[in-house]
């Protein structure tokens, strides 16, 4: 009989290519009709295996779920998914680490360009018939600003590698990151990275101690005319700070691709508020990313059920505990 696989929910036209890895490791996709919390609690009693996108796998999700290996994580943030209880219960936690790197740091520096040579504008602008190039105010050389990078992963190591060509110096701050220079970005204190940049750009995990951790104090610290840039979670940004300290002029711009809720309501100030350049969520996107996206994490789910490692496990711990629920080899 085979195998059972919950998809909770995707963003793609198509399964076609989990559904050929999956059959190959004797395992079937089964669909919810809402992804509610209720009906994924009962569908993950039949699941040997769970693969998620945004829906969360709550902890009673998991306690329901007493066939499942594994629950695997389109992307790399992990907030939707209990990893604590799942550990607890031997359930291995994958992810896809090198999801969207490049489209991520391609947007990231796209959405600074846009907004410091104010592209989108001047496009506004002369598509209305207009043609005056000192309308917006003053314009100044990337070359020689400096570029504060909050976290420092691997999208923010991209993001750095691509933006020291157009000469811009670079810091950083990550709890984990030691002093000094790393290929050539210096790390630095949260307080100097805000205090330092003309651009502060996120790259931190929405966890409960980075919530709005750009606040009325932080956007304080930020150097005046100085811009802001969040493809990594809405959930960093005090949105109502932020609105404030654009309209008050504290600041030179906000370049945001996410939001705290998504999508934000139709009247959501900071769509209108100037100074605002607003993506919608599309910083992830590529044909490439999305299918290297479903294949990785198809991959991992057909390796648990295999009796192999996946290539990814962000619980490691649960390897070496006595709940685990399946012995995995090396692959």
């Amino acid at each position: 009989m085979p195998r059972c696989v919950l998809v909770t929910d995707y963003a793609w036209p198509s399964l076609d290519p989990e559904r050929e890895i999956l059959a190959a490791a004797d395992a079937e996709i089964v669909l919810p009709e809402t992804g509610d919390d209720d009906e994924l609690a009962e569908l993950a009693s039949g699941a040997d295996a769970i693969l998620t996108n945004w829906k969360p796998v709550t902890a009673r999700v998991l306690a329901n779920a007493t066939r499942c290996l594994t629950v695997a994580r389109y992307g790399v943030g992990l907030d939707n998914i209990e990893v604590t209880a799942a550990t607890e219960l031997g359930i291995v936690v994958t992810n896809v680490p090198d999801f969207c790197v490049d489209e991520v740091s391609d947007h990231a520096l796209a959405l600074v360009l846009a907004l410091s040579r104010r592209i989108v504008d001047f496009a506004g602008q002369t598509r209305a018939g207009g043609w005056d190039n000192k309308a917006f105010g003053d314009m100044h050389r990337l070359r020689g600003q400096t570029l504060g990078l909050i976290g420092f992963g691997r999208i923010a190591r991209r993001v750095a590698g691509k933006a020291l060509p157009f000469g811009f110096r670079v810091l950083a701050y990550s709890p984990s990151l030691a002093p000094g220079n790393h290929d050539g970005v210096t790390a630095a204190s949260f307080e100097q990275v805000l205090g330092s940049s003309d651009v502060v750009s996120l790259h931190a995990p929405a966890t409960p101690s980075t919530r709005h951790m750009i606040g009325e104090l932080e956007l304080a610290m930020m150097r005046p005319g100085s811009l802001l840039v969040n493809t990594a979670r809405g959930a960093l940004v005090d949105e109502d700070a932020l609105r404030r300290a654009l309209t008050e002029g504290r600041l030179g711009g906000a370049c945001l691709d996410v939001m705290d809720e998504e999508p934000p309501p139709p009247d959501h100030p900071l769509r209108t508020t100037p100074g605002v350049v607003m993506t919608p969520h599309a910083s992830f996107y590529s044909v490439e990313s999305v299918r290297e996206l479903q294949e990785t994490a198809a991959d991992n789910v057909a390796a648990v059920l295999g009796g192999r490692l996946p290539g990814t496990v962000v619980n490691p711990d649960v390897l070496t505990s006595p709940h685990l629920r399946t012995r995995l080899e090396p692959a």
